[in-house]
């Protein structure tokens, strides 16, 4: 069985030290992934202010933030401005995108998108998408052909918005595996840009407590492919890049002795039955703080 594989870069730690470790891990098992890069500054320090919700203080102890992520993480830009990663590692950014996987768009500013998906009025949640464009453009010498939404903090208002519509698919939606033509009521009519949903649980969302628990982690996400189903799997260069880097080897190891095979979300797009027409909303999954977007 082949799995949609999308690796997440959402911080500058993320893009210095997780996007070669993790090119390296699977150039040796040759894998290929889908990259979701943030090209702008790095504020994710600034989410310790949700700390003040039981239910994101919850998640961030379950799963050992502090440790899994790293403290410059936690802290950053919380007390200034936070690097811009793009400026910073460019040539990092197009490790990936060299070594022939396949790159895509995430974000500009991946706290603020996070934030303002909720919050900023519509031109300005369009203007951050579009800046990302354009720092994605001075990056790799081309426009992006594919977007996820940051933390898939995404709905209606996102998929109508003017620098949305150069997308050629998008992947903003958790769900069963498979791909649909979201229908955007706003718009009056079906986007011929399918959405590719994440169905398998991230680290973060899955692992629970307790000795064993990132062992047990990965048996789980084995039990799932087990299935003979169409799976998409997302990793993030901050953790499976990092602190988790040796249990997603051992992972991708059994999973590749097991016979399944991993492959860009592009190309495991292009595989899969015609999408039918569907739509999207805001909801919740078991694990993860807030909304996000869901396949209605």
């Amino acid at each position: 069985m082949s799995i949609g594989l999308r690796i997440d870069v959402d911080t500058f730690r993320g893009t210095r030290d997780g996007v070669p470790r993790l090119l390296s891990a699977l150039e040796r098992r040759k894998v290929r992934a889908t990259w979701f890069m943030t090209l702008g500054p790095d504020n994710m320090g600034r989410h310790a202010l949700r700390m003040l919700r039981p239910s994101f203080a919850w998640k961030m102890l379950r799963s050992g933030a502090p440790s899994l992520y790293g403290w410059d993480i936690v802290f950053k830009g919380t007390l200034g401005p936070g690097p811009v990663i793009s400026a910073r590692l460019a040539d990092t950014l197009r490790m990936p995108d060299r070594a022939g996987h396949e790159v895509a768009l995430h974000a500009w500013d991946h706290h603020r998108w996070q934030v303002g998906a909720e919050s900023l009025d519509d031109a300005s949640l369009d203007a951050e998408l579009a800046r990302a464009k354009e720092a994605f453009a001075r990056v790799y010498g081309r426009e992006p052909h594919a977007c996820a939404a940051p933390g898939w903090r995404c709905d209606d208002r996102v998929l109508a918005l003017p620098a949305s519509q150069s997308f050629r698919w998008r992947s903003d939606a958790r769900g069963p595996a498979v791909p649909f033509l979201p229908r955007v009521a706003s718009l009056g009519r079906t986007l011929a840009q399918p959405q590719v949903p994440v169905d398998l649980p991230t680290y973060d969302e899955g692992v629970g407590r307790g000795a064993g628990a990132d062992e047990r982690f990965n048996e789980m996400l084995l039990a799932r492919l087990a299935d003979g189903a169409p799976h998409v799997l997302t990793i993030h260069a901050e953790s499976e890049g990092g602190a988790k880097a040796a249990l997603f080897e051992r992972f991708l190891d059994r999973a590749l002795a097991a016979g399944h095979r991993f492959e860009p979300l592009g190309e495991w797009l292009a595989r899969q039955p015609a999408p039918a027409e569907g739509c999207v909303r805001r909801g919740t999954i078991p694990g993860r703080e807030g909304w996000l977007c869901v396949r209605g």
